[in-house]
């Protein structure tokens, strides 16, 4: 086929996956299993189309989900996960080994793998999938430690995960000890790099004024990748990396955060939807019959004993260790959320594509895999709000904060913030001179219904209005401050402690 066909062919597909996600958000279905059934469509069980490259999915696989933990990371809310980093991180480390000897076990056991195997099959299992976890999450009115603990986690148990998959799939398979030494210094050495590329990165936005605001998103996503390209040569954990360097610069103040945001959301869509009609044409549906059984099987082993299990385990640490104390309703929820999505599939063409493990065992794990990811998917995506529901978890939807959008005004040294009032917001009906904003800054335009006009003092803020401030560099942090005080607790905010923190 021509370039031009090839053309039409992805436009098709794109169109028809973000047609697709609509009904998928109507219905709570995860919008991945549409996406890997337009793969199936495709291949060879459908139009056709021949991709059997496990080397080349591997590669195209993992920059994907770089490209999506960065945006998991630029779009996560600090405030809302500062408190449950500790206990994500007990999730994604200790919970995550938990998780791969919960399953290898069994699985050696009952289905007669082999212990390398078996092993293989619990490390690719024990990751759950940002992708997934944040586009069903963040419709639920969770409490705010929970979703943040469940968002974390995705972000962060990625990495070992990835680590472990590689040490069991290399041509000789380290010592216990030299595995934790060697997961351990990947993902010191991840962080760091992600932890020193970010605040340099943001700071030089700050002061650098680009041309065309078009060029800040482009820039933080490079940035990101810079991190991630930087530690995986150093022999540390990319992922890591990228998603700590994406929820650094993402929560810093940065010049059109929001757009970069936006644009981040953008790319990650159009990599998940790559990705997984990618992973459904690699797979083969006439191999699948034969995996169904110990699919099925071993998924049921990961959702009823691995991943309670290693939920029990981390919240116990973590309550001796005094970091959390989770009660058994959010353990149970926990345990049910444990969704898994491309990040397993993916994972399963690592073994598939290294000449260490045999080709037909690499093939029969991936085919097993997609079931798991397929069958669970199903189950457990669109009953998540009813488990919620059930176990009394869910919550009033929260007022949402301000969106402010700046770009530098290098010649002035000045700032121009962009300030959307949402429906919740105390903004409305205050009158600008009740904003008492420091005398270096102004409300210079208000945009209302699609007209522009200049505001007098008594010019009274309605929702949905966008108002455009100026504002020193020097004071710009006291106007935020100020702006989402008076949203949160209306124009006695300072009378009620409010101080837009």
């Amino acid at each position: 086929m021509g370039l031009d066909v090839w053309l039409l062919l992805g436009a098709g597909i794109v169109i028809a996956a973000i047609v697709a996600v609509r009904v998928a958000h109507r219905s709570g279905l995860p919008s991945l299993l549409i996406f890997l059934g337009f793969g199936l469509l495709v291949g060879e069980a459908g139009f056709g189309l021949q991709f059997e490259n496990p080397q080349l999915a591997q590669e195209i696989g993992l920059i994907a989900l770089a490209i999506i933990l960065a945006e998991g990371g630029l779009t996560t809310t600090w405030s809302h996960v500062k408190e449950a980093i500790p206990t994500a991180l007990v999730l994604a480390t200790v919970g995550v080994g938990v998780s791969i000897v919960a399953v290898a076990i069994p699985v050696h056991l009952i289905l007669g793998m082999d212990w390398r195997t078996a092993f293989l099959l619990g490390a690719i299992l024990a990751s759950t999938d940002a992708a997934a976890v944040f586009s069903v999450l963040r419709r639920l009115p969770l409490p705010p430690r929970l979703a943040g603990i469940l968002e974390a986690e995705s972000g962060l148990n990625d990495a070992p995960t990835v680590i472990a998959v590689m040490l069991l799939s290399a041509a000789t398979s380290p010592s216990l000890g030299v595995a934790l030494f060697e997961v351990v210094l990947e993902l010191v050495v991840g962080a760091a790099v992600g932890l020193a590329v970010a605040p340099l990165g943001a700071y030089a936005l700050r002061r650098i004024a680009l041309p065309v605001s078009g060029l800040y998103p482009i820039a933080v996503l490079a940035l990101a990748f810079v991190a991630y390209a930087g530690a995986t040569l150093l022999h540390g954990s990319g992922f890591l990396a990228i998603y700590l360097a994406a929820l650094v610069m993402g929560n810093s103040r940065m010049p059109h955060r929001a757009s970069s945001r936006g644009f981040a959301e953008g790319v990650a869509w159009l990599a998940q939807i790559g990705l997984f009609v990618m992973l459904g044409m690699l797979a083969s549906p006439s191999e699948m019959p034969s995996a169904i059984v110990p699919g099925l099987v071993a998924g049921l082993i990961l959702v009823a004993v691995a991943r309670p299990l290693s939920i029990i385990v981390s919240a116990l640490l973590a309550r001796l260790t005094r970091i959390d104390r989770l009660g058994w309703r959010e353990q149970a929820f926990l345990s049910w959320a444990g969704l898994r999505g491309a990040v397993p599939i993916v994972l399963a063409t690592i073994p598939w594509a290294a000449t260490s493990v045999p080709d037909g065992t690499a093939k029969f794990v991936f085919n097993e895999v997609f079931v798991i990811v397929i069958v669970y998917t199903l189950l457990q995506g669109p009953t998540l709000p009813f488990v919620a529901k059930l176990l009394r978890l869910t919550t009033p939807a929260e007022a949402r904060d301000l969106e402010v959008e700046s770009a530098p005004l290098e010649e002035l040294n000045a700032d121009l913030l962009q300030v959307k009032i949402p429906p919740t917001s105390k903004l409305q009906g205050v009158e600008i001179f009740e904003l008492r904003l420091p005398s270096d800054a102004q409300v210079t335009l208000i945009v209302r219904d699609g007209r522009t006009f200049v505001p007098t003092d008594s010019t009274r803020i309605r929702v949905d209005d966008q108002l455009l401030v100026v504002t020193t560099a020097a004071c710009r942090d006291m106007v935020e401050r100020r702006m989402r005080a008076i949203s949160r607790k209306g124009k006695l905010a300072g009378w009620f402690g409010e101080r837009g923190t």
